[in-house]
Order: structure tokens, then C-alpha cells, then sequence
């Protein structure tokens, strides 16, 4: 039976609650050199007004996503409503300065006056340390004056509810996850219909009381468009021979007559580990058809047939060009 969407989960050991799905909005920045279209303001706003509109009250941004375009785009609509709608969540993340890289203190505080400038408001629900691994240094970001040990201090500051880690590989997360008293993480891409690379992260910060928030459930989109249409895995053009296993989905999915897209949503939300899943929207319709996928009925026999198809537990991203526009 489908997981209800809409239904609250406590985020973590905060007094935050959010629904099982929360929009993603990366693309509402206009980013073409990672998803291969663009997206006007107009259409950007459209959909930012359909997801405040809905019943999801949780959603995801950056300060780097297009530069500063998709919160200042999410701050516009913001302001027209005259703030947030009541019980609404939404998550930020500070980021490194996008010329230099320096990602220390500083830098730290300097994101946050940023997106607080850009949204509109005056304090944040939830707010991420964004991609150490791009910085300049790890070490010097995760050190006594770099962004880390700043972003526990805005939440003693009151400025921000809660705090998280949103960073890309696994090798790079864990050690952070162990030693420092995260409310939530995200990971991205690693834990799919294609691939599990996160999945001892994801029991592991589980196991800790930090909520699990699992974003990009259909590979960068192709799971959502199809391999036909969209043939790009994880943000970048795909072979065949990494397309094969997406089709093998498909074809799994043709057989008994169900959206790939809902498939690989639902394999996601069925998980009790995760706390939400963050679903990229880049316009108004696909809030509501994420929606219709998270209540479509998935008869088990599909279950059991993905199950016995292989995956794989490389990092999806190793060669990936990573590109904030």
C-alpha cells in the first residue's frame, strides 16, 4: 500500500515536522550546464507558487544553485505571499564562495546573510553544510575556523532550527556524520532503483537519530522522463552501457503497466530509514504528477522482480563534472 506523502514525520530529533516528500529546486535556478535545459523566472515562480500552493509543507534550496537564482526566485514568491505558509519547512545550505572556493568561517556567515537576504527572512528552519568536498580544503572547512564549526554556532545563535550535511561522497560524509551532531543529512544520486552507494551511510545516520533525507530517486531525471527522452544519468550525457540497467527498469515496469517515475519515488518512500525524500521539480506539473506517482498502487510482483535485477554500489558521481550553472 502507498506511503501517504502528506503524512508528518518528526525531522530527526527536532521539533520540525515534514511529509514524506519535499521539492527540490535546483533546476528553478536556471542550471543548463547540469540538467540541460533552462528555466525561466516566470516558470520558476510558477512552480514555486504550485508547491506553497499544495500539501507538501517541506522543500529544499542552496545558496550556489544557480548562483543565487533559485532562492532568490523562491524569496520573490515568498515576499508576494507575505511570508512562508504556516508550518512550511524549508532547508537552505551554506556554500563556498563560487571564485575562490574559501569555505571558512567567514564565507560561512557570508552565505547565510545571503540566503536570509534572498528569501526574505530572518531565521531558517533547517540549513546545510553544502559540498565540503569542492572547497578549497576539507580539512580547513571542517576545522575550529572553518564553515562546520560555524554552522553549529548559527544554531546556538538561534538563527537557524536545525543543521545538516549535505555533501556528496560517502567517504567524505561519514567521518563527519560520526563526529559531529547532525539533525538531518542529505545524500544524492546514491540511493536509487540503479544504485545503493549510501546505503551503510544511511543506516548508520539512521541508527544516530539523524533524520535521512534522500534526494535525486530518479538519477539526475531519467528515471522520471525516460531513458528514450532524457538519456543523461546523473547530470551528464549517459552511454549505453550505463543506460542498460535504467532499461532493464523500464522494461520491468512496462510489463505491469506502472510509471517508472513512481516506481523509483516509491522505492525511496516505502524505506523506514528515510525520513523524506526530495524530488527535483522544474515545473508547475510536476508537483501534482510527483504527487499522483506517490500514491500510485505498485503491486508487490513488481517488487520482487526489481529485486532480482542488479544494481550497483559505485559512487554514481566519480566522474562527474560537477557545474553549479
Amino acid at each position: 500500500m502507498p506511503i501517504d506523502p502528506l503524512q508528518k514525520t518528526p525531522l530527526g530529533r527536532t521539533d520540525l515536522s515534514v511529509s514524506r516528500i519535499c521539492f527540490g529546486t535546483s533546476s528553478l535556478g536556471d542550471m543548463p550546464g547540469t540538467y540541460g535545459y533552462d528555466v525561466s523566472e516566470d516558470r520558476a515562480r510558477e512552480t514555486v507558487r504550485a508547491i506553497f500552493s499544495g500539501p507538501v509543507n517541506f522543500l529544499d534550496t542552496s545558496r550556489i544553485y544557480g548562483f543565487g537564482r533559485s532562492e532568490e526566485r523562491i524569496g520573490d514568491v515568498i515576499r508576494e505571499r507575505g511570508g512562508l505558509p504556516e508550518g512550511f519547512v524549508l532547508s537552505t545550505k551554506l556554500d563556498r564562495d563560487p571564485e575562490t572556493n574559501r569555505f571558512d568561517a567567514s564565507q560561512a556567515r557570508r552565505s547565510l546573510e545571503e540566503s536570509l537576504r534572498a528569501l526574505g527572512l530572518d531565521r531558517l528552519d533547517l540549513l546545510h553544510l553544502h559540498d565540503p568536498e569542492h572547497a578549497d580544503s576539507l580539512e580547513a572547512t571542517t576545522g575550529a575556523q572553518g564553515a562546520l564549526a560555524e554552522l553549529f554556532r548559527m544554531k546556538e545563535e538561534g538563527l537557524v532550527k536545525a543543521v545538516g550535511l549535505a555533501a556528496g561522497p560517502v567517504d567524505v560524509m561519514m567521518p563527519l556524520l560520526r563526529d559531529w551532531s547532525f539533525d538531518a543529512m542529505i545524500t544524492h544520486n546514491r540511493f536509487t532503483l540503479a544504485n545503493r552507494n549510501a546505503e551503510a551511510m544511511i543506516s548508520f545516520a539512521h541508527s544516530k537519530g539523524i533524520a535521512v533525507l534522500n534526494a535525486a530517486p530518479y538519477a539526475g531525471g531519467v528515471l522520471a522522463k525516460g531513458s528514450d527522452s532524457y538519456p543523461r544519468y546523473v547530470y551528464q550525457e549517459a552511454s549505453e552501457d550505463v543506460l542498460d540497467p535504467i532499461r532493464q527498469i523500464e522494461s520491468v515496469c512496462a510489463k505491469h503497466g506502472v510509471p517508472p517515475g513512481a516506481v523509483a519515488l516509491q522505492f525511496s518512500m516505502r524505506d523506514e530509514r528515510i525520513t523524506s525524500t526530495i524530488c527535483g521539480v522544474s515545473k508547475p506539473e510536476r508537483v501534482a504528477q510527483t504527487l499522483e506517482w506517490a500514491r500510485c498502487p505498485i503491486p508487490q510482483s513488481v517488487w520482487d522482480e526489481l529485486a532480482s535485477l542488479t544494481y550497483s554500489t559505485d559512487d554514481p558521481e566519480a566522474s562527474r563534472q560537477y557545474n553549479p550553472g
